[in-house]
């Protein structure tokens, strides 16, 4: 069974609760104005927004959220619900958009003469904060003359969620701080730093070869990947490591070398950090249980 309900917080900002509790795909499509940005959020299941007749589709996976920006055309709302899905909606007009931050409008980039036309696309995990929020909107139990005054202040807290992604109060907040072509150059930096796993380059170089400053390599990537350069390096070190060490082709000294460990000791501390236990317990634990 499949359901939606239009909430309007007020004029030109609209929530809407899309919900498939069925066994079948639920189809929804509703017109957006131009000049409008669309969040949607994935509490559970998976949506499929669809594009130019069905050309180009973007999925909208659980526990994931989606921004939609394009000021030189209309971007309808055609969604398809699959199975057992629940999506909350949030559209809003640029212009209510921009009142919302009038007070730090500088601090809003693609509001600025540079940015203002350029369209945006973003996918971005949910915080727990903000899937508490989600699903207290398809839980609501309040006395029906206050629902209004709920959502209404649901709707603006799943906003501020939203920008509030960053615990340094220092830190921009806003996700249009970076344009699609930067982007584009943050990607290459990580795909750069993956394949120059075992020695990797400095930051400084690193910026070079991507052509981005500095600032903006640090700033950008702790912004799409939620970590530091290098925080983000040991991460995926750590996890093909453990993935190494699972294929059974490799001992412990032989994937240490193989992620940038010269000496074993090093590797062992590394791999004990991430996980809470040396390599050769873990591959010890893995024989026992084959």
């Amino acid at each position: 069974m499949g359901s939606q309900e239009e909430i309007k917080i007020e004029n030109d900002f609209i929530l809407y609760l899309f919900q498939n509790d069925g066994d079948e795909m639920y189809r929804i499509q509703k017109p957006v104005n131009q000049g409008f940005i669309q969040f949607h959020f994935g509490l559970k299941g998976k949506g499929k927004f669809i594009f130019n007749q069905g050309n180009y589709a973007l999925d909208l996976k659980e526990e994931k959220s989606l921004l939609f920006y394009n000021p030189q055309k209309e971007l309808p709302l055609n969604l398809e619900l699959a199975p057992h899905t629940w999506i909350v909606s949030v559209i809003i007009s640029i212009k209510k958009f921009h009142g919302l931050f009038s007070s730090q409008a500088e601090h809003i980039p693609f509001l600025s003469e540079d940015n203002k036309d350029k369209k945006y696309y973003k996918e971005n995990d949910i915080s727990p904060s903000m899937a508490i929020v989600l699903s207290q909107l398809f839980h609501y139990n309040l006395n029906s003359f206050i629902k209004n005054l709920y959502y209404k202040g649901k709707g603006y807290e799943l906003l501020s969620l939203y920008f509030n992604r960053s615990e340094d109060p220092n830190a921009e907040q806003c996700p249009f701080l970076i344009d699609e072509e930067n982007v584009l150059k943050i990607k290459k930096a990580k795909e750069i730093m993956i394949s120059n796993m075992a020695e990797p380059p400095g930051l400084e170089e690193l910026s070079e070869q991507v052509g981005l400053s500095l600032k903006k390599l640090k700033m950008g990537f702790k912004q799409i990947y939620g970590d530091t350069v290098y925080g983000f390096l040991f991460e995926y070190k750590m996890d093909y490591a453990r993935q190494l060490l699972d294929s059974g082709s490799y001992n412990v000294n032989e994937v240490g070398l193989k992620i940038g460990y010269s000496t074993g000791s090093h590797f062992i501390a590394a791999f004990k950090k991430k996980f809470g236990t040396t390599p050769k317990k873990y591959l010890m634990n893995l024989n026992t249980n084959v």
